[in-house]
């Protein structure tokens, strides 16, 4: 059966199937080396920042003649509230780039942005290789394995050392403590820069982060367990609804003039040459508005109202019973698309990357293998995951085989809390259990050092939004403690340094 890859932002982690079969898953310079700095012309953002780009280092781990070679790796930078004077000491809060545009994720981490004041911080967003305009050989970045092998965690952590290394000697600021902050992939970034890198980072606080999301660590069925479940929990009719439309819209498929009626339903723009497109404009709606079920109006993965899980089980609800199904899921999965209500029609089959996700295909059939597959509880198709297939796939689509332990053996992940309370310290995970990906993060602490603040409310990476004065008091709540714990980390850091200054 035909699968289809979805990018997460943060991630955009997961490959979904249509029927009961086995199927895939679907982020040291010299003194010198920021006068070399470019400054970017890329779209204008919301939120105040310099956007400026920094000679990287191609390869941080071999000698090899081409490894010195250098990309240029844009990040942004905003210093309004950074304290004054020769030698900075303020903190500098690091965004450990997803896999897309890092305008995008600066825009939707307005958390930041509203405790710079308050810490006196200077605040860099830095892209990930291969994504946005940071890519190491600019149209030719995807071509092939040769150039792609380049994209990996381990590089693009390294890629963050090293900036951050130049950046604070640059600006005389060896003496400020770093904190890194991360949502989804970048969450999971943010944790592992922690562990491969304290000597650089005092702290980390990684939202929506799910490092535990490989191997048999957590269950496979668990992501889209969570999906219904959200579904569920708003209307068993809904999620019903939902769970039957997929035989009838494989049906239908095979009537003759079935994908001529399909398009009417769907309002294609033009005419589907596949039941698979109308599947995979379905699956991704109600995903992702999974994922994003915000207690607030958001324009993040696209423009949805509060809690729009509950809005589109509304209007399946509202529908007589009898009405055709697809006509109901349809009309659901068009508040996902449409809410704004700018689209006249659906072009199922030519969807556009507006975000610079293309690199995550390589990533998914590389390391970032994350086993899923759908229970017979799922208001999903049932279906199986199986490593060799998955491994053929890959093969064929990019010539190599995917390494899918290398996470939990670089990064570690079984038996978390006994591994980690021995050696890591200063780790924020924080979750939404409405976010299917909190299912693979971190949902109890670990030490009185690493820390869990799980919402039952929550949704993917809420806590780094911008505050506003609709949100609920268990979303202050959350925020609050990550400030209080944000700040113990800086008072101990500054109160070391005095002792050994």
């Amino acid at each position: 059966m035909k699968e289809m890859a979805v990018s997460f932002l943060f991630l955009f982690f997961f490959f979904t199937v249509f029927a009961t079969t086995t199927v895939s898953n679907p982020i040291f310079f010299p003194a010198s080396a920021h006068q070399s700095l470019i400054q970017s012309k890329g779209p204008k953002s919301k939120t105040p920042y310099k956007a400026l780009f920094f000679p990287q280092i191609l390869d941080h781990f071999t000698f090899l003649p081409q490894s010195s070679n250098i990309f240029y790796q844009k990040y942004l930078i905003n210093s309004d509230y950074w304290d004054s004077g020769p030698h900075h000491k303020g903190p500098i809060f690091i965004y450990t780039g997803n896999e897309g545009n890092i305008e995008w994720f600066a825009d939707n981490t307005g958390f930041l942005f509203d405790i710079a004041p308050k810490f006196r911080a200077l605040l860099v967003f830095i892209e990930h290789r291969f994504y946005g305009e940071s890519k190491p050989f600019g149209k030719d970045s995807y071509k092939s394995a040769k150039t792609l092998g380049y994209l990996t965690s381990q590089q693009a952590l390294a890629d963050f050392a090293v900036l951050i290394r130049s950046l604070k000697q640059n600006l005389s600021a060896e003496a400020s403590p770093v904190v890194v902050f991360g949502g989804s992939y970048g969450g999971m970034l943010a944790a592992w820069f922690r562990l491969k890198y304290p000597h650089i980072a005092i702290g980390a606080l990684a939202s929506s982060a799910p490092i535990l999301q490989f191997d048999d660590i957590t269950p496979w069925t668990s992501f889209y367990d969570a999906v219904s479940k959200d579904f569920k929990d708003a209307s068993k009719n809904c999620y019903e609804v939902i769970k039957g439309s997929w035989d009838d819209l494989l049906a239908l498929s095979t009537q003759k003039e079935g994908l001529v009626e399909l398009s009417r339903t769907f309002r294609t723009c033009r005419d589907l040459q596949s039941v698979y497109s109308a599947r995979d404009w379905l699956w991704s709606a109600f995903v992702y508005t999974a994922m994003v079920d915000y207690p607030m109006e958001a324009n993040f993965m696209m423009p949805l109202p509060a809690y729009p899980v509950q809005q589109m089980c509304r209007i399946i609800d509202g529908f007589p019973p009898k009405a055709n199904k697809l006509t109901k899921v349809f009309s659901a999965a068009s508040l996902y698309y449409n809410y704004s209500q700018t689209e006249k029609c659906f072009d199922l089959e030519n969807a556009t990357n507006a975000h610079g996700l293309s690199g995550w295909d390589w990533q998914a059939c590389t390391e970032m293998v994350m086993p899923m597959s759908c229970s017979n509880e799922s208001m999903f198709p049932p279906s199986t995951f199986d490593y060799k297939e998955f491994g053929d796939d890959c093969m064929k689509k990019y010539g190599v085989r995917p390494k899918p332990h290398w996470i939990t053996t670089e990064f570690g992940g079984n038996r978390i809390k006994q591994v980690l309370k021995r050696f890591g310290s200063n780790i924020i995970f924080s979750s939404g259990l409405r976010d299917p990906w909190s299912r693979g993060s971190v949902l109890k602490n670990i030490s009185s050092t690493i820390v869990a603040l799980v919402t039952e409310k929550g949704a993917h990476h809420v806590d780094l939004r911008f505050a506003s004065k609709k949100d609920p008091n268990w979303l202050i709540e959350q925020r609050r403690k990550e400030e209080e714990i944000i700040q113990r980390w800086i008072d101990e850091y500054n109160a070391s340094f005095l002792m050994d200054n």
